[in-house]
């Protein structure tokens, strides 16, 4: 993670660089052009320090012919050395313009030095003529030594012109290059701030908008931040609390929309009983009253209208019951063959009822009433509108883990919108149950029993049948 503070200390960093960078630049340029002025100006000293000695030496060659006096002739030795030294100094000054130039004008020093020792020769042997022939001597190299002296500076001054003027046209050019350097490197750094400044604000932005959003109760907007510093940081954890709090928010509902459908259910439950209630007219003398006629009917020899009544018994009796209670599968199919034997005597041979059940999937648990108001629905939908009456079916299958119940019937089908309402639990207009229970109320109960949604499916086309599955958790 690279944190704004290291940002912003990158971008000092290379602040300080480019303008240590220039500053070393043109620092080294200027060393560079002072020391090739400093060489040319050592130069012209150089040979003018010839120039100088050499008069200086004539000037006390003349002060000891008019006093040959021991201190006279230090000063002159001193300045031999002196001149000595100077031409020892010229030497590093040729080249190839002024080689032959420089030549002459070293052995022009020579020819002073040799004339200044003759002179003093000859002073010390009193030879006056040769003395004085000497010193004109020793006068005129002087003077063709400061002659040649200019010849050389005029020499040096047009080697050097190039130089000069080259100085120049890089001192231009080094202006022209800093203007430019200075607007590149001012457009690099508001471009490098810019950026700099945009990564830092961008994230704020758009943590501010995911904040507003958030305020507004947009709980699903994700919160992302393209970055690598402490707001990406923020960000993630600012997100993190987005999500816990929809996933409270979401937990809350889900308590509501529970609690919803639970008082919904009681409700149901409620009105079912009252209903169930409404219908209990002394159901011990209903149900004597039904047992004296099956009785009635065996004894006179009607096996068929016994066989109806005891059905017809059964059925209220186990419709009477509680619907809070919870039954095994092998109850729910015994009372749906009771109503199936009521419903095969009222549609006689236009119904047909067949069966396929795996016995060892009948003790998983089932809330009451759940088959017969499916087959009913069954029923109604496919044998009542039919001439020729129709066929309904149920399969049980033993599955790993699950039982499977299949009703199916060859009826007029549902519509996708009735289907939907049905299993968004909304109440559809029916008619003709015995149990009070509709169709929706079985897919709510259902839900509520097992505890997941996907407990029943509906399969239908139209003028083709419709199939419903359960789809039961065994333990």
């Amino acid at each position: 993670m690279i944190s704004i503070q290291k940002k912003i200390l990158m971008l000092t960093t290379f602040v300080l660089f480019i303008m240590a960078s220039i500053w070393f630049t043109l620092t080294y340029y200027n060393y560079k052009t002072q020391h090739h002025y400093n060489e040319i100006l050592q130069r012209y000293l150089s040979m003018n320090e010839v120039t100088r000695v050499s008069q200086e030496m004539v000037t006390y060659l003349n002060n000891y012919m008019l006093s040959p006096t021991a201190e006279n002739l230090q000063k002159l030795e001193l300045s031999k050395e002196k001149i000595q030294k100077a031409k020892y100094d010229v030497f590093p000054l040729r080249n190839e313009e002024n080689q032959f130039a420089l030549t002459n004008y070293i052995n022009l020093v020579d020819s002073l030095v040799e004339t200044t020792d003759r002179l003093i020769l000859f002073n010390n042997g009193d030879d006056s003529e040769s003395v004085t022939k000497e010193f004109s001597e020793a006068n005129r190299i002087s003077n063709y030594i400061s002659e040649m002296k200019l010849t050389l500076l005029d020499t040096e001054l047009r080697t050097y012109d190039r130089f000069y003027r080259t100085i120049i046209q890089q001192s231009e050019e080094l202006i022209k290059l800093g203007i430019w350097l200075i607007l590149l490197i001012t457009i690099a750094l508001l471009m490098i701030t810019y950026w700099l400044s945009l990564s830092i604000t961008k994230p704020i932005q758009r943590l501010t908008d995911a904040a507003n959003e958030l305020s507004r109760g947009d709980f699903d907007v994700k919160i992302h931040v393209e970055a690598n510093d402490e707001i990406a940081f923020l960000a993630k954890t600012f997100d993190r609390m987005r999500i816990n709090i929809n996933n409270l928010i979401l937990e809350i509902k889900q308590k509501a929309q529970l609690e919803h459908e639970l008082q919904q259910n009681k409700l149901l439950l409620h009105e079912s009983q009252f209903r169930s209630l409404q219908s209990q007219i002394n159901p011990h003398f209903l149900f004597n009253t039904l047992n004296t006629l099956s009785k009635k009917a065996y004894l006179e020899g009607s096996e068929q209208t016994s066989d109806l009544l005891v059905s017809v018994a059964g059925l209220l009796r186990y419709n009477l019951k509680r619907l809070d209670r919870s039954v095994t599968l092998s109850e729910e199919v015994e009372v749906l063959k009771q109503y199936m034997d009521i419903q095969k005597a009222r549609f006689t041979d236009r119904l047909t009822f067949q069966t396929e059940i795996d016995e060892a999937s009948l003790n998983v648990r089932i809330p009451a009433l759940t088959l017969q108001p499916i087959i009913e629905n069954a029923v109604i939908h496919a044998v009542e509108p039919k001439e020729d009456g129709g066929r309904v079916s149920l399969k049980i299958e033993d599955q790993p883990g699950w039982v499977q119940v299949h009703i199916a019937d060859d009826g007029v089908g549902m519509s996708a919108a009735k289907i939907e309402q049905i299993l968004r639990e909304q109440q559809v207009q029916t008619e003709g149950h015995s149990t009070g229970i509709g169709f929706s109320n079985v897919v709510k109960r259902l839900r509520l029993f097992y505890g997941y949604e996907d407990v029943i499916a509906i399969e239908s086309s139209e003028n083709k049948g419709t199939t419903v599955t359960l789809k039961i958790k065994k333990g």
